[in-house]
């Protein structure tokens, strides 16, 4: 009796879902209580966070001067001294600049009215030279006004007096009281910059045994792991806030400069603020350019500053973002682009504006932190930039959707920088892989299987153009037999293996000729043409399946191809995995391989490349 088609023999019931376990529901609930904690606790967490967060930047200076002999305390506190000059330098500057337009702020306020009043006289103008053409009727009589009354209906009386106008006055601020509106808006934000000043001290002073700390509760399990994780984090987040604090402090100095030439007041307040701004992503240059061009607007009569400082800070974001940024941090910051957008949205619902400027730092810290640490891999692959799926992983969802065309461009990416007989090796067989394994499962339907095979023999055709590793072979010559004869073995993916390697033997110089598991079948072995074949080679891709059939068939091609070297891929194993003293034994092939390249070199090796010299004769 004919065997059944595999896809009918391994049809299987699929599992039902897993409810969710006690461990995922545990840490469900450890992360609402922490994200309820750092919304309830964000007085004392934001000066914390800000502390950690200039410990990484002033590690850099501390261990500077640590080299040039300095002690650790000296060279502490000479770096947080630092930091506290150049914070009270800039407050100083902001005090400064905001009281020099504050003298001014009521003749910038008139001026900006002006301009607002001029563009809403020339949209009403628009709309009124819209309405025209739209159904107005000129002659149409305008009903009588409706007489006033009172809120009892009642007209009120001719002669009615005039309510008479009160006025409250509040009585004289005392000088305690003037002091006090002083002081209390000036001692909050004093007295978060002495916490952070303060935990920043402690952190620098006992690095060392804070590291011992975490290692002790997260990690002592792995010393070596645990302390080169640690160390990598550090050195990347320290060097990742100071050049992001360089490159900052750099915009605003050049903003400050720019506007200082075109004449708009107090640039250095602007350039301030534009540098803080530019921590918060994507939309913090927009930020910083609105108040500076809303200046201009009230410093110029016309519209030519405000257009030339919008111009200005279009040309700087643009250098700064798209040259100067990628050649600071490479080609990425290590975070996806829908990662940033939703982290700022999380850290200002959380934290309000402050969150908003420390959500890239924040979030980065947790993509290194999930990158080092097992437990926490999820936050990586959440936020991260590192692809979530590998080449192969990808190939086979492209295959499953039947999206041929997504899968061509992938792999048109990928053989930029490799031969084709690698991308087969490395992406397409390893997706074959996944596809076999999940029909060996029962968890594939024909009409998927029918997709995978017609989507992979469309991509091996577009991909005919692509070179391989080795000299290119001319055209080859029609010949009705080839000299290396690719079967399939009867997994439903085999023949796409086979394919490919037909395609690499191609182009490497050799005939080859694929024929199907059908062709090699007890009932049609005695009909199949071996003429001229020097190699037999077998695809075999049913991880995990019996090895009867196998051994079956290649006793047939035996008997037909007599004398013919054979040989089998395991395309599902890995390399070295395979004893070939056992398969020999037990299947009977002459060799054994488990990549395309090895066996097309195998191949090469056995049989004659088209076009190749033939020895010359000796004279008789």
């Amino acid at each position: 009796m004919p065997d059944a088609p595999l896809s009918s023999r391994l049809k299987t019931t699929i599992q039902a879902a897993e409810l969710p376990s006690q461990n995922s529901l545990m840490t469900l609930a450890v992360a609402v209580v922490v994200i309820g904690a750092l919304y309830l606790a964000k007085e004392v967490m934001v000066p914390i966070t800000l502390a950690v967060l200039l410990s990484f930047v002033l590690t850099p200076l501390v261990e500077r001067l640590r080299r040039i002999g300095l002690w650790r305390v000296p060279s502490v506190f000479l770096a947080v001294f630092l930091a506290l000059g150049v914070i009270v330098a800039l407050g100083a500057v902001i005090g400064t600049q905001v009281a020099a337009l504050g003298s001014d702020a009521a003749f910038y306020a008139q001026r900006i009215e002006q301009k607002v009043g001029q563009v809403r006289t020339l949209a009403a103008k628009q709309v009124a030279t819209l309405s025209d053409g739209i159904g107005r009727s000129a002659d149409a009589p305008k009903p009588p006004a409706a007489p006033k009354t009172d809120a009892r209906g009642r007209q009120p009386a001719p002669d009615a007096p005039k309510p008479v106008p009160v006025e409250v006055h509040q009585p004289d601020p005392t000088p305690l009281e003037m002091v006090e509106r002083i002081a209390l808006p000036i001692l909050g934000p004093l007295g978060s910059l002495g916490i952070v000043l303060v935990v920043a001290v402690f952190i620098l002073m006992q690095m060392e045994d804070l590291r011992d700390r975490f290692i002790r509760l997260f990690g002592s399990g792995d010393l070596h792991r645990t302390t080169a994780a640690l160390d990598d984090a550090a050195a990347r987040l320290s060097r990742y806030f100071l050049t992001q604090l360089a490159m900052n402090a750099g915009f605003g100095v050049i903003v400050a400069a720019g506007l200082f030439v075109l004449g708009v007041p107090s640039p250095a307040l602007f350039g301030i603020i534009a540098a803080l701004l530019r921590f918060v992503p994507y939309v913090g240059a927009v930020g910083a350019a609105l108040l500076p061009a809303a200046l201009a607007a009230a410093v110029d009569p016309g519209w030519t500053l405000v257009i030339e400082t919008v111009a200005m800070f279009v040309v700087i974001e643009a250098i700064t973002g798209q040259v100067i940024e990628p050649l600071a941090y490479g080609h990425s910051t290590g975070l996806s682009p829908v990662s940033v957008v939703v982290s700022a949205i999380f850290w200002a619902w959380l934290w309000g504006p402050v969150g908003l400027i420390l959500a890239m730092p924040l979030t980065l810290c947790l993509v290194v932190l999930g990158r080092h640490v097992e437990h926490l891999q999820f936050i990586d692959v959440l936020l991260g930039d590192q692809p979530a799926l590998t080449p192969a992983e990808s190939f086979y969802q492209r295959m499953l959707a039947g999206d041929a065309d997504e899968a061509l461009d992938q792999a048109e990416i990928l053989l930029r920088d490799q031969p084709l007989s690698a991308y087969y090796d490395e992406v397409a067989l390893k997706g074959l892989q996944m596809a076999a394994n999940d029909s060996l499962r029962g968890v594939l339907t024909d009409q998927q299987l029918n997709h995978i095979q017609e989507s992979i023999g469309a991509i091996v055709v577009d991909l005919a153009d692509h070179a391989d590793e080795g000299k290119q072979a001319e055209a080859l010559p029609d010949a009705p037999s080839g000299a290396v004869l690719c079967v399939a073995g009867r997994g439903p993916l085999d023949e796409a293996a086979s394919t490919m390697l037909a395609q690499i033997l191609a182009k490497r110089g050799l005939h080859a000729r694929v024929v199907s598991s059908a062709a090699v079948a007890r009932g049609a072995i005695d009909t199949l043409d071996v003429s001229g074949v020097d190699v037999v080679c077998v695809s075999y891709l049913e991880a995990g399946g019996s090895l009867s059939a196998l051994r079956y068939l290649m006793r047939r091609i035996h008997q037909r191809a007599a004398g013919v070297p054979t040989l089998v891929g395991f395309w599902q194993a890995e390399a070295g995995q395979l004893d070939e003293d056992r398969l020999r034994a037990v299947i009977g092939a002459d060799h054994y391989t488990t990549s395309l390249r090895d066996a097309v070199d195998e191949c090469i090796a056995r049989a004659n490349p088209v076009g190749a010299q033939q020895p010359e004769l000796a004279p008789a």
